[in-house]
């Protein structure tokens, strides 16, 4: 199954433009957060993505709430996305979990959108074996490097995916990581990036 990955548009309507023109090439959009920035214009990147008809599943960033992006998704008319944090969804016969924000609390205050670990961990709670997981913050020790090279994911992200083994996760939140594919164990792991990146994962379709 081929999906098309993205992450931390942050109002980029340029780059959500060719997400559309290169959405024809998947079976999946996916979407790991943060279209606004600093809680402001959400709908500016969704007005232009709500073009796309393939199935879609989007999580919050730390930019923007659950809430914030739901409401988007209504106001722009995008009918083929699903929203996820702490909740999943099946799509295309693929099982999907999501969980949005800032994970561990990021250093940026107020407006973001953040979890700490132990609330990660419970909006965690419900990934079982599913095949795709979309998170906007990246497992610990991963694709998760800032620009001084410190390791900035989730543990609590990290023992869900070692204990349930996805096939894909998606994840972005650390620019300098954008793009960057790694394995843990029998997971494959990607920081999306805006440019978006088109993977093909073999999975056991039901």
């Amino acid at each position: 199954m081929k999906f098309l990955c993205f992450s931390d548009l942050h109002r980029n309507v340029e780059a959500a433009a060719k997400l559309v023109e290169n959405s024809s090439d998947a079976d999946v959009v996916i979407g790991a957060g943060d279209f606004a920035t600093r809680r402001q214009g959400v709908e500016d990147t969704l007005k232009v993505l709500s073009r796309i008809t393939k199935p879609a599943v989007l999580v919050p960033g730390n930019g923007e709430s659950a809430s914030e992006l739901e409401n988007a998704v209504r106001a722009t008319g995008w009918k083929s996305a699903h929203v996820l944090h702490g909740t999943g969804c099946v799509v295309e016969g693929v099982e999907f979990w999501g969980v949005g924000g800032g994970i561990p609390v990021t250093p940026f205050g107020d407006w973001s959108y953040d979890f700490s670990e132990v609330e990660a961990a419970a909006l965690l709670a419900g990934c079982k074996s599913v095949a795709v997981l979309v998170v906007h913050s990246p497992p610990l020790d991963t694709v998760d490097h800032d620009s001084s090279g410190q390791i900035r994911g989730s543990q609590a992200i990290r023992e869900v995916v070692e204990k349930t083994q996805p096939d894909l996760v998606v994840c972005g939140h650390i620019h300098s990581d954008w793009e960057k594919q790694v394995r843990l164990a029998e997971t494959q792991v990607l920081n999306a990036g805006p440019r978006g990146v088109l993977i093909e994962i073999d999975l056991a379709v039901d």
